[in-house]
């Protein structure tokens, strides 16, 4: 299973986990911050379209998406949905981990 696959199945798993079992293994932290940032997303959002533009993330309560706007939108269209951000968190999460052991050469 891809890295990415096993990250998006955790997130989902997480959604339907409560946060007390989530705090145990320090997903919470990442999933009560994902929510935060969904809710402040819906405020920003002033036109309600469902996409934040780069004046909308500015002025709203997104900090984190105003200074990562140009990186989140990745396909350069000048707005961000939430999947674009949710993409990109799941993108820094995985940079910052480490790439699995190769199983070449093991002694079997």
């Amino acid at each position: 299973m891809s890295r990415l696959a096993l990250v998006f199945g955790l997130a989902s798993l997480a959604a339907c986990l409560p946060t007390a079992l989530l705090a145990q293994n320090g997903m919470g932290r990442i999933v009560q911050g994902v929510a935060t940032l969904d809710r402040n997303f819906d405020i920003a959002d002033a036109n309600r379209d469902g996409k934040l533009s780069k004046a909308e993330a500015q002025a709203g309560p997104v900090a984190f998406i105003a200074s990562h706007f140009d990186a989140i939108d990745a396909g350069h269209t000048g707005f961000v949905s939430k999947a674009d951000v949710h993409a990109y968190i799941v993108r820094m999460l995985m940079r910052s981990q480490p790439a699995p052991a190769s199983s070449a050469g093991k002694a079997r």
